[in-house]
């Protein structure tokens, strides 16, 4: 995987796109304290990263979400998504819920992660572009997790 520069001049990882998995249950979300090597290190996100080749969004975040984390994918029932655009290059965040038990472990660029309940992710340091999504007035990432009751 590389760099990549879109429209606009900004560097993004991974010249298809991106994405990351929002992963929700009983109005809280799964976020991940970003290895303090990785970029934006030390700052809370999404597990995520760059779509390869031929790659959908969802397999993407899913299969980032096994790397970081060690998610099975049979874990997950993908609800949807939410589509940012920077400059013709996209980050797609993928909406799941949990379906049974969810056992994860720190791997890759995570150093932790942890249940976040919905009202306290705001106090966090937030990856940036996380951050801009979390606060973007639309309220889907925020509203899909205070929405979930499994």
């Amino acid at each position: 995987m590389s760099w990549t520069t879109c429209s606009v001049g900004h560097a993004h990882w991974g010249p298809y796109g991106a994405a990351g998995l929002l992963l929700a249950r009983d109005a809280t979300v799964l976020l991940q304290l970003r290895a303090g090597w990785a970029h934006h290190g030390g700052t809370w996100s999404l597990p995520g990263g760059a779509l390869e080749r031929g790659e959908s969004p969802e397999q993407a975040a899913l299969r980032e979400a096994r790397e970081e984390l060690g998610l099975a994918a049979e874990v997950v029932a993908v609800r949807g998504s939410r589509v940012a655009v920077c400059g013709g290059w996209p980050y797609e965040t993928v909406l799941g819920e949990t379906l049974g038990e969810v056992a994860t472990r720190d791997r890759a660029e995570s150093a932790a992660h942890r249940w976040v309940p919905v009202d306290d992710v705001d106090a966090l340091r937030l990856h940036p572009a996380f951050r801009l999504a979390w606060d973007d007035p639309d309220a889907v990432l925020r509203d899909f997790v205070a929405g979930t009751r499994t």
